[in-house]
């Protein structure tokens, strides 16, 4: 509570710097532009049964969470961010077997910039095949006519353009503006439609009924407690002392709990909704054999069912430590410790340190792999819980919401400091 009110009194404080206010201004202006693209549609598509088509859908509602709220209205940016950060993974998995982009990661800033350079271009191909499967699926769904080939270039020309255009927006964020681009930009997405949500749920809800008020005072101290969990578990970090003889001092080696973020949630929710689909899909064929089982595929991994949820939390999991290892290796620490002279107290530097950071990192990870996992599947159990689901946004949205507001609270006090610090110093 302390460290709250604190960082409430720096960022109203941190308003009366000029620096600060023209951050804020910058960042709401973009996302202000942003949001009038989104509201934009692409000519021929059927926009109420797009939505209820994406309603029914959690890999598409998934997406168009990172989309920006994008998707669900087709617009001329629909892909939204989608591709850049299939990109973005992609490249981080390729780091692992390229020796020679593993090298450049670690050439400083010249290394980042050439990296997010190939990122850009990879999000290029993506951004052109994702367009096209999305037709694909919208057309199947009689969602969208069938296009001409010049309409289709032009419909997939228009989707790769609004693409780069969110990538562009969001780096002016994080040049001019405050809070990282990127995130700013899914977090104004989830936002704008929590108004919407609340609507729908007022308007379906049987208020006569004293069962409701019950529900709502559930769903409101469920909501509460998952807020609060994701803060402090977004707050949680495992300091491992380093002790530098030559300098003779003594500092800390920071392992978050929650190292992976929302990735492992995404790569989850991919495959475990890959069933259903597929289920769906081969259920149309004429032959009974193959779609009478493939129904009942699909029925068994239907998202509101226990084995979907359950087949959920073991692929998030799963991929919280194949994702961490990703991105968090302790042969690589050791080396960079040894390296510099620095050792943990009562470790032998090399391998004896590589192990007991293994040791050490995987019984973190095993914390904030449960975390995700029940935050993955929040949503489900609320919904049994209270038969309340047009207010739900989901467990990702709410942990996106939160870290964005973290992270967005740590960069105004990192700006209101340095302002602050420059001015003593002239």
């Amino acid at each position: 509570m302390n460290q709250i009110l604190k960082s409430l009194t720096l960022y109203f404080e941190g308003l009366k710097t000029p620096l600060l206010r023209q951050k804020i201004g910058i960042t709401l202006g973009i996302l202000i532009f942003f949001r009038f693209i989104a509201h934009i549609p692409v000519p021929g598509v059927n926009l109420v049964l797009l939505r209820q088509f994406f309603s029914q859908n959690q890999l598409l509602s998934l997406l168009d969470i990172f989309s920006g709220g994008t998707l669900a209205n087709f617009s001329i940016a629909a892909l939204g961010l989608n591709p850049y950060i299939n990109a973005s993974v992609m490249m981080q998995l390729l780091q692992l077997v390229s020796p020679q982009l593993e090298e450049l990661s670690k050439e400083g800033e010249y290394g980042r910039a050439k990296i997010n350079q190939y990122t850009r271009i990879a999000t290029i191909p993506l951004a052109i095949v994702q367009s096209l499967g999305m037709y694909g699926i919208l057309h199947s769904q009689n969602i969208i006519g069938a296009l001409s080939p010049l309409m289709m270039v032009a419909l997939v020309t228009s989707m790769l353009a609004g693409t780069m255009i969110m990538i562009f927006l969001g780096q002016l964020i994080n040049q001019f503006g405050v809070g990282n681009g990127i995130s700013m930009i899914i977090f104004a997405g989830i936002i704008s439609r929590l108004p919407i949500s609340a609507i729908q749920t007022i308007s379906v809800t049987d208020f006569s009924n004293p069962q409701t008020f019950v529900n709502l005072i559930i769903f409101a101290a469920l909501a509460i407690g998952m807020i609060m969990a994701i803060v402090m578990v977004e707050e949680a970090v495992l300091r491992i002392p380093v002790h530098y003889a030559k300098r003779a001092q003594t500092t800390y080696l920071p392992i978050k709990v929650d190292t992976a973020g929302v990735m492992p949630i995404i790569f989850a929710v991919s495959l475990a909704t890959i069933p259903s689909l597929l289920g769906q899909y081969l259920g149309k064929i004429n032959n009974p054999m193959i779609a009478n089982p493939a129904l009942a595929l699909a029925r068994f991994f239907q998202t509101s069912g226990y084995p979907y949820i359950i087949f959920y939390f073991i692929l998030v999991i799963g991929f919280t430590f194949f994702y961490t290892s990703v991105v968090f290796k302790p042969k690589d620490i050791a080396d960079e410790l040894r390296k510099s002279g620095g050792f943990i107290p009562g470790i032998r530097p090399g391998l004896s340190t590589e192990k007991r950071l293994k040791y050490l990192i995987n019984r973190v990870i095993a914390i904030g792999a449960v975390f995700l996992g029940v935050i993955a599947i929040s949503p489900s159990i609320v919904s049994k819980i209270t038969g309340m689901t047009t207010l739900t946004i989901g467990g990702t949205s709410v942990l996106i919401v939160v870290s964005v507001v973290i992270e967005l609270t740590r960069k105004i006090e990192n700006v209101v400091q340095t302002y602050n610090y420059d001015k003593l110093t002239y």
